[in-house]
């Protein structure tokens, strides 16, 4: 390790000024340098530090729910969150805002970052999110006997083929870690397949279907029609939404659709559209109701998790741009099947579990949204079988918060 750790040095204070030319001509800037090299200030949170890792977005959003839990049963513990990326950033500091003591960037895997990083924060555990192996990190915290685990881990195929081969240097690495907690059990084969020792790798389950249902009653006139909702569009995805169920409604008459725009500064302009159409509609805020309307603009704040309950489908924005999708789990939970566009890198492990069965349809095409929307209200079988498999889909990762909260009661 001793080795690794002076070649690891190395190799990045040569590699370091050819990365941060790249990333100024690609307008892609070192953020967070100084706290990655382990310049941060002192946060002086004390003894009792639960430390939390998410490299990126969907690790931090993956996060939430399970860092208000810690924050509710272990109330004298300071909570420290760490990302690797602005976007993650960003994201962290709306997300835990009152709930987080301390937000700041993820150390550089080089021992002089790493040891400043852990001396400065003092984490009495660490938990890290989905699977990043940092061998300089992992051997400093084993040093200073500080308690880190791997939760709601998962390794990719690509990545078991690549580090298989080099087996031997990741059962070091992974003998550092007191815990490996994955999503799936295929995850922990492929742990234990590259070293880890498997009386400590455990399959947890999935933390981001720790979703609740919202207990709700709704008026919104929709009695035996069936109810589509396009949740969380945005610019571009209006229009083929539009398309698809103009199209629809010829062969299901009594089709209706909820639309709720990502932006409510873009009410207006999807109202010019939908009047381009030629379909009658309303707005949610006026009250509106299905009862004489084709369509009703969803055009109210913090409303359209619980509308998922009364729907029948939902495509669910953000997936035929860069966005990289929304969370389809909202819908999902209430037992209706989700469709998404091809652009869902920020819940792609989500949606991997969810197409795997016919909970979730990928449509790479407006005119597959079209057809499959189709078939979930023509095909009674293939929908009922859809909606069966939202119940065994969220059966099958149940209970990987409180797994990791047991995990943590036996250790502070």
């Amino acid at each position: 390790m001793f080795i690794y750790g002076i070649l690891s040095t190395i190799i990045f204070l040569t590699l370091l000024p050819f990365y941060y030319v790249v990333r100024v001509c690609q307008k892609k800037y070192l953020y967070g340098w100084k706290e990655k090299l382990g310049f941060l200030k002192s946060p002086q949170l004390g003894e009792k530090v639960i430390m939390l890792h998410g490299v990126s977005v969907g690790e931090v959003i993956a996060l939430e729910n399970l860092t208000k839990k810690i924050k509710e049963t272990f109330p004298d513990y300071k909570i420290v969150i760490t990302t690797g990326t602005k976007t993650g950033q960003d994201i962290a500091n709306k997300k835990y805002a009152g709930i987080a003591d301390f937000i700041t960037y993820f150390p550089f895997d080089i021992p002089f970052a790493v040891k400043s990083f852990l001396n400065k924060v003092n984490p009495s555990v660490i938990l890290i999110a989905e699977t990043e192996l940092w061998p300089n990190f992992a051997y400093y915290a084993k040093k200073k006997n500080i308690p880190l685990f791997i939760i709601n881990g998962r390794i990719s195929d690509s990545t078991f083929n690549a580090y298989k081969k080099v087996r031997f240097f990741f059962r070091h690495i992974l003998s550092n870690y007191t815990g490996l907690y994955t999503q799936s059990i295929e995850d922990r084969n492929k742990l234990i397949a590259i070293g880890a020792d498997p009386s400590k790798t455990e399959f947890m389950g999935n933390l981001k279907f720790d979703v609740k249902k919202q207990d709700v009653s709704i008026e919104i006139g929709k009695g035996s029609n069936k109810l589509i909702i396009a949740g969380s569009t945005h610019k571009g995805e209006d229009e083929i939404v539009l398309e698809a169920f103009k199209n629809v409604k010829k062969e299901v008459p009594n089709a209706k659709l909820l639309l709720a725009s990502r932006h409510l500064d873009r009410v207006p302009d999807i109202a010019e559209l939908i009047k381009n159409f030629g379909f009658t509609f309303g707005y949610r805020s006026k009250g509106d109701t299905f009862e004489n309307n084709d369509i009703i603009l969803l055009d109210t704040l913090g409303e359209l998790s619980k509308m998922y309950s009364i729907c029948d489908f939902a495509f669910i924005g953000g997936s035929f741009n860069n966005t990289g999708g929304h969370n389809p789990l909202e819908a999902a939970v209430y037992n209706k099947p989700v469709i998404t566009g091809p652009c869902i890198h920020n819940f792609k492990d989500i949606y991997g579990i969810l197409t795997h069965t016919n909970a979730g349809k990928l449509v790479k095409t407006p005119k597959e949204l079209e057809n499959h929307m189709l078939k979930l209200l023509t095909d009674t079988e293939f929908y009922n079988s859809a909606t069966n498999d939202c119940i065994k889909v969220f059966e099958s990762q149940k209970g990987a918060l409180d797994f990791v909260i047991n995990k943590l009661k036996n250790i502070l």
